[in-house]
């Protein structure tokens, strides 16, 4: 890489973190093993007919692989109160980060207690986008948390924080 590339790509992290992005965990149920998930930033709603999002993951994500083999991904959009989670489900190492964390089996995928709201997907296409892969999704199931007013967690200036109306 040379140094033009190199300053390019800092400026685009400096650039990309002014943008606040919702945070939520990612999951996926592959067969035989155990339940995969991974942190993410990058997710937005797609389409509402039909009902679609995507999720962008490091193309070396076992979230990913899981993904491939399964078919299908879980979305649980985490409030401002699990930002602990949200550490522990961003380390690369963690082979059982789902171990310590309260979670049941929803529409066949791993779904995380308390989560402010959930999807389910089935994989419609994945489109490689440099070093990640962008996934698209089809909407099987989806629900807001009963309330509705607890806070949303979002990250912004390489830090979780949380959106207040104004």
């Amino acid at each position: 890489m040379n140094i033009t590339e190199t300053a390019l790509q800092g400026a685009f992290k400096d650039v990309m973190a002014c943008v606040a992005t919702p945070v939520s965990i990612v999951t996926a149920m592959p067969y035989d093993t155990a339940p995969r998930g991974a942190t993410v930033s990058a997710f937005a709603s797609l389409s509402l007919t039909p009902a679609m999002v995507l999720v962008s993951l490091d193309r070396r994500s076992r979230t990913l692989e899981a993904i491939r083999e399964s078919g299908r991904f879980g979305l649980n959009v985490l409030g401002a109160d699990q930002a602990d989670l949200a550490m522990s489900f961003a380390a690369r190492d963690g082979l059982d980060k789902f171990l310590g964390t309260s979670w049941t089996i929803d529409d066949g995928l791993p779904r995380i207690s308390r989560a402010a709201a959930w999807i389910a997907s089935t994989v419609a296409d994945l489109v490689d986008g440099g070093d990640h892969v962008v996934v698209l999704g089809r909407v099987d199931a989806a629900e807001a948390e009963a309330t509705g007013d607890r806070a949303p967690l979002v990250y912004y200036r390489r830090s979780f924080g949380t959106h207040l109306p104004h």
